[in-house]
C-alpha cells in the first residue's frame, strides 16, 4: 500500500508504566544498596556475575585478520572525524576597555559508555562511543556491557577504554551513575540501549549527563525515479535488523517508481513482511516540495537524499545525512566515519548525533577591571532596580 504525505502520521511509541515503575525501583535499590543491588539484579536478568574485566592490547585477540584490518580501518576514519570535529573547538578570551573574558573548553574527567550485548555483538559501538572520549581527552574511560566477545573487547581496547565492567542492562546504567567497585560514577553516559537502558538513562538525567534517549531506529529515503530498488530495499531491510520496531519510510514524487518499488518490495518475503507490519512504509508527495516538507516534518534519525531535483541545503532537520545511492546508511554505521549514535523519534529538530562536543563542558571565566567595575555597575544597577532585586542593586551600588 502507498500512503499521501498528507495522510501519513507519526505514531510515537507509547510510554511504557511498567518498565518506568521497574526501572525506578531497581535505580532506587542500586542508590540505597550499591553492588550488592547490581550484583542481584546481573544475575537475576542476564544470569552473569558482574566482573571488571582488565583489556589487553588490541593485537592479543583472536581475530580473523579481515576483521582485524576492518576493526583499524573503522577506527581510524573514526577519530579522523572525530578530530576534525574538535578544530575550532578551543579555549578562546578577549578583552575590550571593562575586562577580560573568554570560555574555558575542558574535557569531563570521568565517562561511561554502554555497549548493548544482545541479539548482536556490537562492535561499532563500542568505536563510535569511545573514540571521540579519547579524542576528547577524557581520562577516564568505562565500557559496560553484558558481553565479553573477543571482537567487543578488542574494538573497546582499541577504542581507548580504560576500564570495562561486563555488566548490562539497567545495572550497568546504575552501576556507571552511582559507581561499581572501586570504579567512581561517571559525569556523562553515552551509548544506544534497549526500552530498559534507555528508561534508566531518561530518570538518571538530572544526576549524569546523558547524550540522549535513543527510539527505534529510522531511515527516511526520498527517491526520484532513478534509484535501484534492491539498493533502496536492502537498506530498508538493514534498519529492522536493528529493531523489531524499525521504520523505514520511502518517499517520492514519481508514482509509477513507487509502485514499481512496492511491487518489488513484495517479491521478497522479508520485505513484504515488513510492509505488512508497516516497519517499510511507500509514501507518495505530489511535488517536491512537498517531499521536502514531509521530511523537515519528520526529522529522521537516517536521511537518505537520493533526488536529483533535491539539494543538501533545502534539508535541515535530520540525524546525518547520507547524499546518494552510493551513501548507504550501513556505510556510517560502521566504516565512513560520523557518528551513527543518532537522535529518534523526530528530535533531530533540536539535536544532531553524538559529537566530540559531548564529551566537553564549556565554562565562561570574566575579570572586569576597575574602570569596567565603576561604568558596568551603574547601568547594570538600573536593571536591577527594576527586576526589584535590591540586593543585586546594593552589591552594585558599593562598587561604584
Amino acid at each position: 500500500m502507498i500512503s499521501n504525505v498528507k495522510d501519513w502520521q507519526r505514531e510515537t511509541p507509547a510510554l511504557d508504566k511498567a518498565i518506568s515503575d521497574s526501572v525506578s525501583e531497581m535505580l532506587l535499590e542500586i542508590e540505597q544498596q550499591g553492588d550488592a543491588a547490581i550484583n542481584q539484579f546481573a544475575e537475576k536478568f542476564d544470569n552473569q556475575n558482574p566482573q571488571i574485566i582488565e583489556l589487553k592490547d588490541f593485537d592479543e585477540y583472536d581475530l580473523s585478520p579481515d576483521l582485524a584490518e576492518a576493526i583499524k580501518l573503522a577506527a581510524a576514519r573514526i577519530e579522523r572525524f572525530a578530530r576534525f570535529q574538535l578544530e575550532g573547538i578551543e579555549s578562546r578570551y578577549f578583552e575590550d576597555e571593562y575586562g577580560f573574558y573568554g570560555q574555558v573548553v575542558t574535557p569531563l574527567q570521568r565517562i561511561g559508555a554502554y555497549i548493548p550485548g544482545g541479539r548482536f555483538p556490537l562492535i561499532s559501538t563500542a568505536l563510535m562511543t569511545l573514540i571521540p572520549a579519547k579524542v576528547a581527552g577524557n581520562p577516564n574511560r568505562i565500557a559496560c556491557s553484558p558481553s565479553n566477545n573477543p571482537a567487543i573487547l578488542a574494538a573497546a581496547s582499541l577504542a581507548g577504554a580504560t576500564q570495562f565492567i561486563q555488566v548490562g542492562g539497567v545495572q550497568a546504567i546504575g552501576a556507571l551513575a552511582y559507581g561499581y567497585n572501586e570504579i567512581a560514577p561517571v559525569d556523562l553516559i553515552v551509548g544506544p540501549g534497549n526500552a530498559w537502558v534507555n528508561e534508566a538513562k531518561k530518570q538518571l538525567q538530572s544526576k549524569v549527563k546523558i547524550d540522549g534517549l535513543a527510539g527505534p531506529s529510522e531511515l527516511l529515503a526520498i527517491c526520484d525515479g532513478n534509484q535501484p530498488f534492491e539498493w533502496i530495499a536492502l537498506d530498508a531491510l538493514a534498519q529492522a535488523e536493528h529493531d523489531p520496531m524499525a521504520q523505514s519510510i520511502i518517499v517520492s514524487d514519481d508514482k509509477n517508481w513507487l509502485n514499481e518499488m512496492f511491487v518489488f518490495l513484495r517479491k521478497n518475503e522479508d520485505t513484504k513482511a515488513l510492509l505488512a507490519n508497516k516497519q517499510i512504509e511507500l509514501v507518495e508527495a505530489n511535488s517536491k516540495a512537498q517531499a521536502i516538507a514531509f521530511s523537515e516534518n519528520y526529522a529522521p534519525e537516517h536521511l537518505m537524499l537520493c533526488h536529483e531535483k533535491i539539494s543538501e541545503q533545502d534539508l535541515n532537520n535530520y540525524g546525518s545525512l547520507f547524499l546518494g545511492a552510493n551513501s548507504a546508511v550501513a556505510l556510517g554505521d560502521y566504516i565512513s566515519g560520523p557518528n551513527h549514535t543518532l537522535p529518534t523519534l523526530g528530535f533531530a529538530r533540536q539535536n544532531g548525533g553524538l559529537s566530540v562536543n559531548n564529551y566537553l563542558k564549556i565554562a565562561t571565566v570574566q575579570e572586569i577591571n576597575n574602570f569596567g567595575r565603576k561604568i558596568l555597575s551603574e547601568q547594570a544597577e538600573k536593571i536591577a532596580d527594576a527586576e526589584g532585586l535590591k540586593y543585586h542593586a546594593q552589591s552594585l551600588r558599593v562598587r561604584r
